[in-house]
């Protein structure tokens, strides 16, 4: 079938190396001669078509008996650090020999066939964050440029001077919700950030390897060209809550209120949640807990359920050894176990009956209807972990941490 689709895609000749391998038509009966005779018999025509389409468009041929594809690649093709894909689930067979083999299917093999990558975004970072803007702004408001469907079939390249102002996790952070836009995956190149976090997460030796091939082989090449190039300038980035019931429906801050209003979404919030994979980083956490910091300078505590979920026990160990768990609690954070939780709906939720209409926000990835709690009318809206701890002091959709003032518990 592959071979048929490529013939369809109307090019003279494959334009990736590739080889067929008859390996799978030939049964077990008597013996070796008289089983190869009786399948060359029987698979006359296929065997016929495969050989003479692989002369037509510079195909390798391996003939019946020639043997089984995995040994053959092993044999021949196989190398450290070959990149090569199979229709066989067994194509990591090669891995034996230092390549990354994978199986795939027909199309995708043909897509090969034909050299047609993964298209590449590329998105620019000028500038640096600042005040209020964070990673999560980045991704949330890339969201807003390609929707929920627009990296589909694409990989996320970030590049430009920006990304050294964003730390590790922060990178982790944008690459992580590369999902809810539909990108293949995501990617930073390395830089000193990366660095630093490697040699504080006790990798120092992965971290020096990665130094020395930093400009070699862990950066885009610098004539690099993109199918498309995005530009967010961080300088300019302004805080966003992005929601209800989808990631991509983009709200500054400053208009979240009015539009809340105007929409008929409930006003009041009835819980916020900081943690999911997204952000339940040491880093997040401790953005969260300077801004629980200035509530307990004042006397104020949330005004509606905070639940925190660390990311690991590492980050619960850490931020209990350095008050930041404390800070979080002191204004009535409940610390929840370290695992997925609401984000993926495990959360036994009681604050609300069944279908009623409510407000929640949060530092999660997804916020479609019913995603956190099984409640359709739960109007979701997702922000980072310091927007969700300030917006929980008032509890209220139109209050704007950047120009209004909370100056005591009442």
């Amino acid at each position: 079938m592959a071979v048929l689709q490529f013939i369809s895609s109307g090019l003279p000749k494959v334009l990736c190396p590739t080889t067929i391998h008859c390996d799978h038509l030939i049964e077990a009966q008597t013996g070796g001669e008289k089983d190869m005779q009786r399948a060359k018999d029987i698979n006359k025509e296929v065997y016929n078509f495969l050989a003479t389409a692989c002369a037509k468009y510079n195909i390798g041929f391996w003939k019946p008996g020639s043997g089984i594809i995995h040994q053959i690649i092993l044999e021949n093709y196989a190398h450290p650090g070959l990149l090569l894909i199979g229709t066989d689930s067994h194509t990591p067979n090669g891995g034996g020999l230092g390549g990354l083999c994978i199986g795939v299917g027909g199309a995708d093999a043909v897509d090969v066939m034909a050299n047609m990558p993964w298209e590449v975004i590329g998105v620019r970072l000028l500038g640096q964050l600042n005040e209020w803007s964070s990673p999560k702004d980045v991704i949330l408001a890339l969201a807003g440029i390609l929707t929920v469907q627009g990296g589909t079939g694409a990989i996320i390249e970030y590049f430009g001077p920006g990304v050294e102002s964003i730390s590790c996790t922060g990178m982790g952070t944008i690459c992580n919700m590369g999902a809810e836009i539909g990108a293949t995956t995501s990617i930073f190149p390395y830089n000193s950030r990366m660095s630093e976090f490697l040699k504080a997460t006790n990798r120092e030796d992965v971290a020096i390897l990665a130094d020395k091939y930093k400009d070699s082989l862990l950066t885009a090449d610098k004539d690099a060209r993109y199918d498309r190039v995005i530009s967010i300038n961080l300088s300019e980035l302004e805080p966003h809550i992005n929601g209800p019931f989808t990631p991509d429906r983009v709200h500054l801050i400053d208009q979240l209120g009015e539009e809340a209003v105007k929409n008929g979404w409930p006003t009041e919030i009835s819980v916020g949640l900081i943690g999911s994979c997204t952000n339940s980083s040491y880093e997040d956490m401790t953005r969260a807990a300077s801004i629980a910091q200035q509530a307990i300078d004042k006397g104020i505590k949330a005004k509606c359920e905070f639940i925190v979920t660390p990311g690991s026990e590492q980050i619960r160990a850490t931020i209990e050894r350095d008050g930041v768990a404390e800070k979080l609690r002191a204004i009535g954070g409940v610390i929840l176990a370290n695992a997925c939780g609401p984000c993926i709906g495990q959360w036994d939720r009681k604050d609300v009956k069944k279908n009623e209409k409510n407000t929640i926000i949060c530092s999660y990835n997804r916020n479609f209807p019913g995603r956190n709690d099984g409640n359709p009318y739960t109007h979701a809206f997702v922000t980072s972990p310091e927007l969700v701890t300030a917006m929980v002091l008032a509890a209220d959709l139109r209050f704007n941490p950047l120009t209004d003032s909370l100056t005591a518990a009442d």
